[in-house]
């Protein structure tokens, strides 16, 4: 094989060499040099049978030295297997049953929201999403990018979105992340046969949460459902949420998520290479949600809201709050707040655009006024005052005061509405006209009368309460606020003026009120004394242990019905007699309060009215705001007419 030109006899041995045979043997180009030359003097070995071979001497030390390198990795390779297989046998068990055997969440059927009389507030309608794995994604990446490239065009989405998850949820690579909700038929069907082999996307059945629309206000009060976030996964790592779960992220549908959402249940699967079903080995049947039956009228609710919307075309204003509450059971009947949004445009997935709109309109659509806005409250605060005067002594119910148009303190002047005065006026007459002199008198004092001051009109205030959030279950209830004389010490660095509680008398100065707080103490004048906790959830149906929402907060306050039945009998002249005289006009025999709240600076001032009907035994209690609307008895009674009108041919 060398082309050695030395000849070899027919019977010679191939492989041994005689004694000096190849001596004389010549390579290719090597002429003046034997092969003996180019060996080396150490190929010459002669065996036990005195012949000689060809090849390389290795001394005994090498064997040694490769027997020792061989045993060395021999010991690694049998520490690592035992390592693996003893060690950490369980973990790569675990991994490889993790590969093959995949357990799967099966979400309940969220609970139903439905107003008192049955009609639909919040439902679930079938839809499709498209979801991810990242663990199931080819690990090549020109090939993961290939798959992720059809997947993007085929769904209309954009590769940066589809990265950005990748890297977000990395950590829980077996996990489906959502990529599209809300997918329609047409879309599913085209994605279900083009995507049915590329790996790490599935197309599956989803329900999409519907809200009516009928009441934009209504989203205020049912909030909506959207995507889980990293930081609720953290918060309620307890309770089996998922990356693709939605949640409740506002109103009824975040206070009462615990019940709405149900039970989830689960089951087992088998699955290939390429993270398809081959099997079902176990599953367990989850708990649907709990259905809830609201006490709103979705109509009453709907009627107010149109006329609020023509008050707003004919005014300057376009922000309100109007809640009707039976005083009674504290069922609330309408809850409205304008403006507001579309719980929909939330729940298919908001786009940026709409959303910054949304933060950025000055009208704060987003802001739920009838629970979290806080505003002075004006004159509807003086039947509370009366009581507080009535229950304390300060005054009795024939207790007169003459009006002249206001009173002097020193170099100040605090008026009366009306210049001249309203001359002779008892409680009665105080509340039907609305008449200041008569509360700065009964709350801050003048001449030879005590009045209550600051101390005792916010505790009897914090009574009827004010000055604390009532308990309704939704969330971001605001408390208002009562002053105090520390409070205006330690904050504005000023005194407490008899003046201070001359304007804290008739609703003025630092008070502020919600409307809904204003409705729960309007209940207690409305019932005659009892105090009740405005509530939503008027009943539950499902599977689903709710009985904590129906929970109604206890209260061990007492009231004089007597005293209550005198403030009752002021408000009623006021429709008879006073500033809602229009009201009078109704079948229904009605009772109610004016107020015009001033505002900041040189702003319009709020226009309210509250009040409760049939004045016998009363089924309503009426709280109206109308923002920077003007006077109360211009803007909110012509409302509060519509309201009871309704009520009276409906309910």
């Amino acid at each position: 094989m060398f082309g050695l030109k030395k000849k070899t006899s027919a019977n010679s041995n191939i492989f041994g060499l005689q004694q000096n045979q190849h001596a004389n043997w010549r390579l290719p180009g090597q002429a003046n040099k034997t092969l003996e030359d180019l060996i080396g003097e150490d190929t010459r070995q002669e065996n036990i049978g005195g012949r000689r071979f060809l090849g390389l001497t290795i001394a005994p030390g090498r064997f040694q030295a490769a027997g020792i390198i061989g045993l060395c990795v021999f010991f690694l390779l049998f520490a690592r297997a035992a390592h693996l297989q003893i060690l950490q046998g369980d973990y790569y068990q675990d991994l490889s049953v993790n590969n093959r055997i995949r357990t799967t969440t099966i979400v309940p059927n969220r609970g139903k929201i439905t107003d008192r009389h049955g009609v639909s507030l919040a439902e679930n309608v079938p839809s499709f999403v498209l979801n991810m794995t990242i663990a199931d994604l080819p690990k090549d990446k020109p090939e993961r990018d290939s798959v992720i490239a059809k997947i993007v065009d085929l769904a209309g989405l954009q590769p940066a979105d589809v990265d950005l998850l990748i890297t977000q949820y990395a950590k829980t690579s077996n996990e489906p992340v959502s990529v599209k909700k809300g997918i329609s038929y047409e879309t599913a069907m085209r994605l279900a046969i083009e995507t049915a082999d590329l790996p790490g996307f599935t197309l599956e059945t989803d329900r999409l949460r519907l809200y009516n629309s009928s009441a934009s206000s209504l989203s205020h009060i049912l909030g909506y459902v959207g995507k889980i976030s990293p930081e609720e996964l953290t918060e309620f790592a307890d309770q089996s949420y998922r990356l693709v779960d939605e949640i409740g992220k506002t109103g009824l549908e975040r206070s009462a998520e615990e019940y709405l959402r149900g039970r989830p249940g689960k089951y087992e699967v088998e699955v290939d290479a390429l993270g398809r079903e081959l099997s079902v080995i176990a599953r367990e049947e989850p708990v649907p949600g709990a259905n809830l039956i609201l006490s709103l009228d979705v109509n009453l609710q709907r009627m107010i809201e149109e006329e609020l919307y023509g008050i707003f075309n004919q005014t300057q204003t376009s922000r309100a709050s109007v809640v009707v509450m039976d005083p009674q059971s504290g069922g609330l009947r309408a809850l409205v707040s304008l403006p507001s949004f579309d719980s929909n445009s939330f729940a298919t997935g908001i786009d940026s655009e709409t959303y910054q709109n949304l933060l950025a309109n000055p009208d704060k659509p987003l802001f739920s006024r009838s629970i979290s806005g806080e505003y002075p409250s004006g004159s509807i605060f003086k039947p509370f005052v009366a009581y507080a005067a009535l229950a304390e002594g300060i005054i009795t119910e024939k207790t007169s005061f003459l009006s002249t148009g206001g009173i002097a303190i020193g170099p100040w002047f605090f008026p009366d509405w009306r210049a001249g005065g309203h001359g002779i006026t008892d409680v009665r007459k105080a509340l039907a006209d609305s008449v200041n002199t008569f509360f700065y008198i009964v709350g801050g004092g003048y001449q030879n009368v005590t009045g209550l001051g600051v101390k005792r009109i916010t505790d009897y205030a914090r009574t009827f309460g004010f000055g604390a959030i009532t308990g309704i279950i939704l969330p971001s209830e605001a408390d208002g606020f009562l002053p105090s004389k520390e409070w205006k010490e330690e904050v504005k660095g000023e005194r407490w003026y008899v003046g201070d509680t001359y304007n804290l008398s008739i609703g003025q100065g630092d008070l502020l009120v919600t409307p809904l707080q204003m409705a729960a103490a309007m209940a207690v004048i409305a019932n005659g004394g009892h105090k009740v906790a405005p509530r939503l959830i008027e009943a539950v149906d499902g599977q689903v242990d709710a009985r904590d929402l129906l929970r109604v907060v206890a209260s061990d306050e007492e009231f004089d019905p007597y005293l209550i039945k005198v403030v009752q009998e002021g408000m009623r002249r006021g429709v008879t007699l006073g500033s809602s005289r229009y009201l009078s006009l109704l079948d229904m025999n009605v009772a109610g309060k004016t107020g015009t709240a001033q505002n900041i600076g040189d702003r319009p001032t709020h226009a309210w009215w509250v009040g409760f009907g049939p004045y016998e035994d009363p089924e309503i209690v009426v709280v109206i705001l109308i923002e920077e609307g003007g006077e109360g008895s211009e803007v909110a009674v012509p409302l509060a007419y519509k309201i009871f009108d309704w009520w009276d041919n409906n309910r």
